[in-house]
């Protein structure tokens, strides 16, 4: 048995693990590669494995950057089963044909413009590839039995983090192999911590906060901090936010804040179609988060849903006080990257970034005091205000994961940190050795792990 390592490596993006138990293959993850050029460049790639050799998918959760390459896999001739929790297959059906989307809208808008290298520019996957890729996903319970082969199975354990967020647990040939996906917090305002779990033979660990601690400060008063001020001086506040899990987190302090009057009462906007379907499926998962029916209607009141591109175009033309969020949470795409070319030249706006921003994409030369950025091929200033607003972060920091291990019986023969840019993923191996005596490793891209 083997693991290789086709992502999420030296990066928090483009999550692939190849477990080959020797009768097949299980990918675990297939998500896009975001950040640096040499990154992204991946994705158009072939995949350095015989896809053929894939007799199935489990995916962790919807996040892009672990399920956004499947409409390529599936092109390029995987016909297997892509297994997922019910709320991960609710929102790759919004996920992924939004990611399609903008792919095409953005190949469309180049060629239109005229500023890309590539004639024509072409999107990565269509929305036809997108809807092919669904037909393969099959949702399934958390603790359900997954048969992968003859030789292996899986299970989804919650996860935390987002809706549908699972950790995958594979048992072969009398091994435990456990890959964390993406873990949630023990104490998120809406999600439900991640379940506990005793034993594994083989643990592949994310570390996207593996060199940081979240702020004990009370999320909710910074954020009526960095608001108030904006809004106070007339000025727009732009939030770039992922659709799913970030979204509805500010949505929810949003509408606390202004009920509370801790916040000027100024139009609220959601500019993002896919965040309002993946709002709305809150209700329907009720278990695997906190909030309340009561709370779940505050949160889809308390913004006026933008949908089509024509009203998005005029909110350009609006003048502040005004909140605008809108998709993507590193600003790398999307509807969020007109408003930037609209607000950012602007002193009195805000530009509020609500967690993680990834090295390489325009949040992190924001959030890093980028005077201009690059935009649709032309320089934008940024005059705006940037503050980076990390209290939502959904993922659990070294400290947090540190207590999560501690549940364990015993140290698992093998510890992988992946998921996480090189500087975190040291740090959080240097916090397990020094907090639990346990000895980790850091795979390198395409590395291959035997596990026996």
């Amino acid at each position: 048995m083997e693991i290789c390592f086709l992502g999420g490596t030296g990066t928090v993006t483009g999550s692939k693990y190849l477990f080959d138990d020797d009768d097949a293959g299980t990918l675990v993850d297939c998500g896009l590669f975001q950040g640096f050029k040499q990154l992204r460049l991946r994705n158009w790639q072939p995949l350095p494995i015989d896809v053929r050799r894939v007799s199935s998918v489990v995916l962790t959760h919807a996040h892009i950057d672990h399920s956004g390459y499947l409409p390529v896999l599936v092109r390029n001739g995987f016909n297997g089963r892509v297994y997922c929790s019910k709320a991960t297959k609710e929102l790759c059906q919004i996920l992924l044909p939004d990611s399609a989307h903008l792919q095409e809208e953005e190949a469309r808008y180049a060629n239109k413009r005229g500023f890309s290298k590539h004639k024509p520019a072409l999107p990565l996957y269509t929305v036809e590839d997108a809807k092919h890729a669904l037909e393969h996903l099959h949702a399934t319970d958390f603790d359900e039995p997954i048969q992968l082969s003859s030789a292996s199975s899986a299970s989804l354990l919650p996860a935390g983090h987002i809706l549908g967020a699972s950790m995958i647990m594979i048992e072969s040939r009398g091994k435990r192999i456990l890959f964390s996906g993406d873990l949630g917090r023990p104490n998120d305002p809406i999600m439900r911590p991640p379940v506990k779990v005793e034993l594994a033979d083989v643990l592949v660990l994310e570390s996207t906060y593996g060199n940081r601690r979240h702020s004990t400060t009370n999320p909710e008063l910074e954020l009526a901090t960095h608001l108030d001020r904006a809004l106070s001086r007339g000025g727009v506040v732009i939030i770039p936010a992922f659709a799913v899990g970030r979204v509805q987190t500010l949505l929810h302090m949003v509408a606390r804040l202004k009920g509370r009057g801790m916040i000027p009462d100024v139009p609220i906007y959601l500019n993002s179609p896919m965040a309002v379907d993946a709002t709305r499926i809150y209700h329907t998962f009720r278990s695997e988060h906190r909030l309340s029916v009561e709370e779940c209607t505050a949160a889809c009141q308390i913004a006026q849903f933008v949908n089509s591109p024509e009203a998005s175009k005029e909110l350009n033309q609006k003048q502040g006080p005004m909140i605008i969020i809108s998709a993507s949470g590193m600003a790398t795409g999307g509807r969020v990257v007109h408003h930037l070319k609209a607000f950012a030249p602007d002193p009195k706006n805000m530009i509020l970034f609500s967690g993680f921003q990834a090295a390489g994409t325009r949040g992190a030369a924001m959030v890093g005091g980028a005077e201009t950025v690059k935009i649709h091929g032309e320089y934008i200033p940024v005059r705006a205000e940037v503050a980076n607003f990390e209290g939502l972060s959904g993922h659990a920091d070294y400290a947090e994961i540190v207590d999560w291990l501690k549940v364990f019986r015993r140290a698992p023969g093998k510890i992988c940190i992946t998921h996480g840019e090189p500087a975190a993923a040291d740090a959080m191996r240097k916090h397990i050795e020094e907090s639990l005596g346990w000895e980790s490793f850091v795979p390198d891209y395409l590395e291959k792990m035997v596990v026996k």
